[in-house]
């Protein structure tokens, strides 16, 4: 009697385990701080230095308004994915054949060109640290993300360094704010009942914090640990909420950090503010906070720009093997073009910030109709009416961002 051969294994469909093979609990970190630190990148710790040199107390508001925004988008994203157990593009397909294409090549565009800006972060951050030419610590820093995804275990690699990098950031940087002794009355205030309201403000940091790849960087990771259906809604909200309390800690924390330099009266190197207001707050030691932070910052966004952008160009179903393969060259193309152009090409940054406007209205838009009209595509699970709302009210907030953005887009090349 002859053996039934085995079919052949596809390489495309995935043929290693699902948890419990991985730690769940570890791997629901991995995804909280896979948002938190892709959201806190080099970009966020730029804008939050220059807005609060600019707006003082008053930008306290404009990051409360983030942290609501960013609860009201990321609670929406994490359940419909999660439940649906797709992924964005393949819900987009689902609803509308091709649009999850669209919104496929948006992300990965935006997030090859924001993977540049990040290395050269990372490259900075080497810099303060060590004196190296950011070229050369771009590179290393992007050969340590490769890594990463080389190991044996890529996925518990890639939770733990982010979760390690996310904890230190935040330590360092709580820190530095208790150091520099902010008005935390002033602060408090103002993100109540503002001295003034700069909307450009709050449409740049939620744009940065929110858009793009960033929006579904915790939510694809949950994906990968198997973490979905109607029967762990409660894990899935749990794990966004402390995902996006971690990411707000982070944002209020530099604030502060940043405003108890300059409400003292210090004016801040023009060249680099964020470096100078850590010295200030800190003396020489500063210099090299400012430099892990930055380092954090970057090669966590390194790694999840990489890792998100990758997820929309493959399958749930796909092999991880493949997937890590494709991750590597993703990072090695982008740290490739930032060490031959020395530097992240700003106008260009710039047009894939204004992308990332564009990416967050056509991506809810897909989760908002999901969770109104497409029970079917979430098991029969009915989704409540007091997030739906919810939802619908963020959606018509994020036309407006987009629009906001689609009429930077002529300007960026004039």
């Amino acid at each position: 009697m002859t053996t039934p051969e085995r079919p052949a294994l596809d390489p495309d469909v995935s043929d290693e385990p699902r948890p419990p093979a991985e730690s769940t609990r570890v791997a629901l970190l991995g995804a909280m701080f896979l948002m938190a630190t892709s959201a806190v990148g080099p970009g966020f710790i730029t804008q939050t230095t220059d807005f609060t040199m600019r707006l003082g107390a008053a930008f306290a508001f404009a990051i409360v308004a983030s942290i609501v925004i960013d609860f009201a988008v990321q609670l929406n994203v994490w359940r419909v994915i999660g439940v649906s157990g797709l992924r964005a593009h393949e819900l987009g397909n689902r609803v509308l054949p091709g649009v999850g294409y669209a919104l496929a090549a948006l992300v990965v565009l935006g997030g090859l060109v924001f993977n540049i800006g990040n290395t050269s972060g990372a490259g900075l951050g080497t810099d303060a640290m060590f004196g190296l030419d950011p070229r050369i610590g771009g590179a290393v820093s992007a050969l340590i993300a490769i890594a990463v995804f080389l190991s044996k275990r890529a996925g518990v690699a890639l939770d733990r360094i982010v979760v390690v990098l996310g904890a230190g950031m935040i330590a360092m940087t709580a820190y530095t704010a208790i150091v520099s002794r902010p008005p935390l009355g002033e602060a408090l205030r103002n993100a109540v009942l503002p001295e003034s309201i700069d909307f450009l403000a709050i449409t740049t940091i939620v744009g940065g914090t929110v858009g793009g790849y960033i929006t579904y960087a915790g939510a694809h990771r949950m994906l990968d640990t198997g973490i979905t259906g109607p029967a762990n809604v409660g894990r899935i909200t749990s794990a966004s909420v402390y995902g996006i309390l971690v990411t707000g800690v982070m944002r209020a924390l530099l604030f502060l950090a940043i405003l108890g330099v300059t409400a003292g009266g210090v004016a801040l190197a023009k060249d680099n503010p964020t470096a100078s207001a850590f010295e200030t707050a800190l003396g020489t030691a500063g210099g090299v906070f400012f430099g892990v932070i930055l380092w954090a910052a970057s090669i966590t966004s390194v790694i999840g720009a990489a890792y998100t952008s990758v997820s929309f160009l493959t399958k749930s179903e796909t092999s991880r093997r493949r997937q890590n393969v494709l991750t590597v060259g993703f990072i090695a193309i982008s740290a490739a073009l930032f060490v031959l152009l020395g530097a992240a090409p700003v106008k260009l940054l710039i047009f894939a910030g204004a992308f990332n406007g564009l990416i967050l209205p056509i991506g809810f838009t897909i989760v908002v109709w999901v969770a109104w009209m497409r029970r079917d595509l979430l098991g029969g699970y009915r989704y409540p009416l007091w997030l739906k709302v919810i939802a619908l009210a963020v959606w018509l907030l994020t036309l407006y961002l987009g629009w906001m953005s689609l009429s930077e887009l002529p300007g960026v090349w004039s």
